[in-house]
C-alpha cells in the first residue's frame, strides 16, 4: 500500500531533468561508487536537452536558470577519470549537433564554458579521447554563421586575436589517424565558407597562413610515398600492389578535392598562399624536373608519378592562375627548375603542434630526397633538340614506353579539358588549342576589325600567329621570372603557334605508326586528335598523311594473315565490336579512362610471353590487331574528308554452294549440335580415344558454312544406313592438321576454344584497371585421329585444307571493303556482323 506514494518520473520530463541536475550538484568528488550515476546522468541530461529543444522550450530555459553548464566543467575539473572525460565530450558533442534553435546555439556558444573546453588540456594519450575531442570540435564547426562565430572569437581593433576553435584543430593537421585529419578538414572547410571578413583575415596572415605550407609539404610527402610504391620493384602479388596504388591514390585525390574546397570558399588570399605553395613546395622543384631522369638523377619522384600528379593537379584544383602558371612553366628549359631542389617554404609556421608537423615534414622530405629516382625504358635521346618541357612531353609520347606515353597524353588531354581556367592563347601557344576554336577566334579578331585575324582566317597558313606570344602568356611567364626565378626558352617564342601544333601533330602521328603500343593508348592519341582536327585532313601534311598510309597498309597485311591464322571466324565479330568502341571512344567528350590508370601496373597477357603457342595467346594478338586497324581506318577515312559510320562495312554472306560437303550432309546452315542427324557422304572412318584405354570409332568430316567451319565426328546409324549422328564437334580454324612422321596413319589436330573469353564478356578489362577476379584459363585440346590406311589419312588432311581455305576466303571477301578504302563502298556492302554464331565448345577443350 505504501509504493502507492512513490510516483515513477516521466523519463522525458522536466522532473526528470530538474532531479538529475539537483543529483549533479550535489557531487563534490567523482569516485568508484559514483562515477557511474555522474556518466548515467551526463548522458541522460544531452538526451533531455535535446528532446526539449524540439517540443518544449522550458527545458532549455532550465538549463540556462541553473548553469548546467557549468556542472559539467566542474565534474571535468574534478573527476581525474578518462571515462568522465570521455563522456562530457561525447554529452556537448550530441546537444551542439542535435539543437535546432537559434537561441540554444547562441547561449551554447555566448559563454566562456566552450573556450574553456577546446583549450583544455586533455590527456590525448589516449587515442579515443582525441577522437571525442575532435567529434566535439567539429560539432561546433557545424553550427557556424556570420552570427555565431563571433561569439567563439576575441577582438581588439576589429582584428581577431584569439579563435582557440581554430587555432586548436590545425594542430591535429597532419595527425597519422585519417579519421583526425578528415575532422580537422571538415571543420576548417566551415570555418572557412563562413564568409567573415575578419576570419577570414586571420586564417591567412601570420602566424597561421603558415598552415597551407604544412599542407602542400605533407601532400609532397604522400607524392614521394606514392611513387615508392608505383616504382619499387614488385615484391607483393600484383592485387596487392595495386590496390596499395589505389588507397594512395584516393588519398592523394582526397588532399587535392581539400585544396579545391578551401578555394572554392572564396578567400582571394587563401587561393594566392595555395597557389604560391603548390608553385614552390611541389611543381616548380619536384614534378617539372623529374620529367626527365637524365636532368636530376636523384628525384625523388619519378615521370610515370610526375605525369599523373600534374594530371590531377590541373583537373582537380581549379585556380586559374595556378593553371596558367603550370601551361607556361612547360615553355621553361628543365635547367630553369635547378634552383628549386631545395625548395623554400612561403608563409610562417604556425604554432604548437602544427610547427611540430612542419618540422618533421621537412626532415622527412630530406631524407626522401636521397632517394633515386623510377627506372624507365626510355633513352635519354629524344626526337626534341632543346629540353623545353613540353617537347619532353612529345618526346615520351613518340619514344616512351607505354606509361610515360599515356601519361604524356592524359596530361595534353586535362590541358585541353581545362577549358574554364586555361586561357586559349595558353592553348593556342602550346599547339593544342582546337581548331574550331582557332576558327571562332580568328573570326571574332576579322569581325572586330583587326587585320590581322582576317589575314589568318583567310590565308593557306590560317593557324600561325605572326606576334609570337600573347599579351596573356607574357603576363604568366614575367610572374613565374620575377615570384618565382624560373625563365623561358626564348627561342620557342620566336616560333608561331602553327609550328607548335605540327609538333603536336607530328608526335600523334609518330605514336599511330609506332609498333607494340598498346591498342587502347593509341585510341586516347585518336581522342585527342580529334579534338585537335575535327573536320578534315586539312593540317595534316603530306609527310603525315604517307606515314598513316603506309602504317594502315601494313596494318591490312597483317588482317588478311589472320583470315589464314587461328581465329577467322570471329574476325567479322570482333571486327564489328571494336568498331563501336573506338568510335565512340575518340568520339567522347572527355578521356575513358581516369589519370590514376597512368599508375596501375599494365596487364600482361598471355600474348606477351614469346614462347606461349596456344590459341588464346594468337587471338589476344588478333584482337589487339584489330583494335590497332580500327583506329587507323577511321583515321584513313577521316583523312579522306568521309563521313564516320557507325557500322563498319562489310560484304554480306554469300550463299552455300549446292555442292559443297555442308549441303551434301543435309546441314541448313545452323550450328551442327551433338545429336543432329546428317547423311554420311564424303566421311573417312577413323578411330579416337578420348580416355585412355576407352578407342572409339567415328565417321570424320569437316565442313565449312560461310566465315563458319567445324569438325565433326559421326556415329552411324544401325538402322539407317548413310546416316549418322553428330556426337562431337569442334571448331574448324586453328585445327593445325599434320600427319604423324613416324605413323602415317595417324593425323594430329589442335582443338582450340570455340571463342574467346574477353570476347564473351564483352571486353576484356581496361588497360591499367585491375581484374576484379581472375578469369578462367581456357586451354587447347589435342585429337589423334587414326585411319585405317595412308590414303586415309591423307584424304582427310587434304578435306581439312580444303575446308579451311574455303573458311579463309569468305571470311577475306567478306573483310575486302574494309581493306580498299581507294574505291567508294561497293553496293553490297552490309553493316553488321554475321548471323552466324561460333561454333560450340568440344568436349576435349578444357578449362581449367
Amino acid at each position: 500500500m505504501w509504493f502507492s506514494f512513490w510516483r515513477p518520473r516521466d523519463r522525458f520530463s522536466l522532473d526528470e531533468l530538474r532531479y538529475l541536475t539537483d543529483q549533479l550538484q550535489k557531487v563534490r568528488i567523482i569516485n568508484e561508487v559514483n562515477k557511474d550515476f555522474v556518466v548515467e546522468a551526463l548522458r541522460s541530461i544531452a538526451e533531455l536537452i535535446t528532446y526539449g529543444d524540439q517540443h518544449d522550450s522550458s527545458f532549455f530555459d532550465f538549463f540556462m536558470e541553473k548553469q548546467v553548464m557549468g556542472e559539467f566543467v566542474r565534474m571535468l575539473q574534478m573527476s581525474k577519470s578518462m571515462i568522465i572525460s570521455l563522456q562530457i565530450l561525447q554529452t556537448l558533442s550530441i546537444m551542439i549537433q542535435n539543437l535546432r534553435t537559434e537561441h540554444a546555439i547562441y547561449y551554447m556558444f555566448s559563454n566562456e564554458y566552450i573556450n574553456f573546453l577546446i583549450t583544455y588540456k586533455f590527456d590525448f594519450r589516449n587515442e579515443e579521447l582525441l577522437s571525442y575531442y575532435m567529434s566535439f570540435l567539429r560539432a561546433i564547426s557545424g553550427k557556424l554563421n556570420k552570427n555565431t562565430i563571433s561569439l567563439l572569437v576575441k577582438t581588439q581593433n576589429e582584428d581577431i586575436v584569439s579563435f582557440p576553435l581554430y587555432v586548436e584543430a590545425i594542430r591535429y593537421a597532419f595527425h597519422e589517424e585519417s579519421m583526425i585529419r578528415t575532422a580537422v578538414r571538415a571543420l576548417t572547410l566551415n570555418v572557412y565558407h563562413v564568409g567573415d571578413g575578419p576570419v577570414n583575415r586571420f586564417v591567412s596572415k601570420a602566424p597561421y597562413d603558415g598552415y597551407f605550407s604544412d599542407l602542400i609539404s605533407f601532400f609532397r610527402k604522400q607524392c614521394i610515398d606514392l611513387n615508392g610504391l608505383v616504382s619499387e620493384i614488385p615484391q607483393k602479388t600484383e592485387p596487392d600492389r595495386t590496390t596499395a596504388i589505389l588507397a594512395a591514390v584516393d588519398e592523394i585525390e582526397d588532399n587535392l578535392y581539400y585544396f579545391s574546397d578551401v578555394i572554392s570558399a572564396g578567400i582571394p588570399d587563401v587561393g594566392r598562399l595555395i597557389t604560391d605553395n603548390i608553385l614552390q613546395l611541389l611543381i616548380l622543384p619536384l614534378l617539372l624536373p623529374s620529367l626527365r631522369l637524365d636532368a636530376l638523377k636523384e628525384s625523388p619522384i619519378g615521370p610515370v608519378t610526375s605525369l599523373y600528379l600534374l594530371c590531377c593537379i590541373l583537373r582537380i584544383v581549379k585556380i586559374k592562375d595556378l593553371s596558367n602558371a603550370i601551361a607556361a612553366a612547360l615553355f621553361c628549359p628543365l635547367e630553369a627548375f635547378l634552383p628549386y631542389a631545395e625548395p623554400k617554404v612561403n608563409g610562417h609556421v604556425t604554432n604548437g603542434n602544427c610547427h611540430e608537423s612542419h618540422h618533421q615534414l621537412e626532415n622527412n622530405n630530406a631524407a626522401v630526397d636521397e632517394q633515386l629516382g623510377v627506372t624507365t625504358e626510355l633513352s635519354t635521346s629524344h626526337v626534341y633538340p632543346e629540353d623545353v618541357t613540353k617537347d619532353i612531353l612529345l618526346s615520351y609520347v613518340v619514344s616512351g614506353n607505354s606509361q610515360l606515353v599515356m601519361g604524356s597524353l592524359n596530361v595534353l588531354a586535362t590541358l585541353l579539358q581545362t577549358k574554364a581556367e586555361l586561357d586559349e592563347a595558353m592553348l593556342d601557344a602550346l599547339g593544342i588549342l582546337p581548331q574550331r576554336k582557332q576558327h571562332k577566334k580568328l573570326l571574332l579578331q576579322a569581325l572586330v576589325g583587326e587585320g590581322l585575324g582576317e589575314e589568318q582566317l583567310f590565308s593557306p597558313e590560317s593557324c600561325s600567329t605572326k606576334d609570337g606570344i600573347s599579351n596573356e602568356i607574357g603576363g604568366y611567364l614575367q610572374r613565374l621570372k620575377e615570384d618565382y626565378g624560373v625563365a623561358c626558352s626564348s627561342s620557342e617564342f620566336g616560333k608561331s603557334s602553327r609550328t607548335h601544333r605540327f609538333q603536336v601533330l607530328d608526335a600523334l602521328v609518330s605514336l599511330f605508326c609506332r609498333p607494340g603500343v598498346p591498342a587502347e593508348i593509341l585510341w586516347d592519341g585518336g581522342w585527342l586528335l580529334r579534338q585537335l582536327l575535327p573536320y578534315s585532313e586539312a593540317e595534316f601534311n603530306s609527310q603525315h598523311l604517307k606515314l598513316l598510309k603506309d602504317s594502315y597498309r601494313d596494318c591490312c597485311n597483317a588482317l588478311v594473315k589472320e583470315t589464314r591464322g587461328t581465329w577467322p571466324d570471329l574476325l567479322v565479330t570482333v571486327l564489328s565490336d571494336e568498331w563501336k568502341k573506338c568510335k565512340r571512344a575518340i568520339e567522347a567528350s572527355s578521356p575513358r579512362k581516369e589519370p590514376k590508370c597512368i599508375l596501375l601496373p599494365l596487364q600482361k597477357s598471355s600474348s606477351d610471353d614469346v614462347h606461349n603457342d596456344s590459341s588464346v595467346s594468337y587471338g589476344e594478338k588478333m584482337c589487339e590487331q584489330v583494335k590497332v586497324f580500327v583506329l587507323l581506318h577511321q583515321l584513313q577515312i577521316f583523312c579522306l574528308g568521309r563521313a564516320l559510320p557507325e557500322q563498319p562495312p562489310f560484304y554480306p554472306p554469300a550463299d552455300t554452294p549446292g555442292a559443297s560437303r555442308a549441303r551434301t550432309a543435309g546441314i541448313d546452315g545452323s550450328i551442327p549440335k551433338p545429336g543432329t542427324e546428317l547423311r554420311l557422304v564424303d566421311t573417312v572412318p577413323c578411330r579416337i580415344a578420348f580416355e585412355r584405354g576407352k578407342e572409339r570409332h567415328f565417321s570424320f568430316l569437316a565442313i565449312s558454312i560461310g566465315t563458319s567451319g567445324w569438325i565433326l565426328l559421326l556415329e552411324e546409324f544401325p538402322q539407317k544406313q548413310q546416316y549418322g549422328v553428330v556426337r562431337v564437334t569442334a571448331p574448324l580454324a586453328g585445327s593445325s592438321p599434320r600427319i604423324d612422321e613416324k605413323h602415317p596413319k595417324w593425323l594430329h589436330l589442335r582443338i582450340r576454344p570455340s571463342t574467346l573469353p574477353f570476347v564473351d564478356s564483352g571486353r576484356p578489362a581496361a588497360l591499367g584497371t585491375p581484374r576484379k577476379a581472375k578469369p578462367k584459363t581456357l586451354v587447347d585440346g589435342r585429337w589423334t585421329l587414326a585411319f585405317r590406311d595412308e590414303e586415309s589419312c591423307k584424304y582427310a588432311l587434304s578435306m581439312l585444307l580444303e575446308e579451311i581455305d574455303l573458311q579463309s576466303n569468305e571470311v577475306e571477301r567478306r573483310l575486302r571493303p574494309m581493306l580498299n578504302l581507294d574505291e567508294p563502298p561497293a553496293t553490297e556492302t552490309h553493316f553488321g556482323p554475321p548471323s552466324a554464331s561460333s561454333s560450340t565448345v568440344t568436349s576435349t577443350s578444357s578449362t581449367t
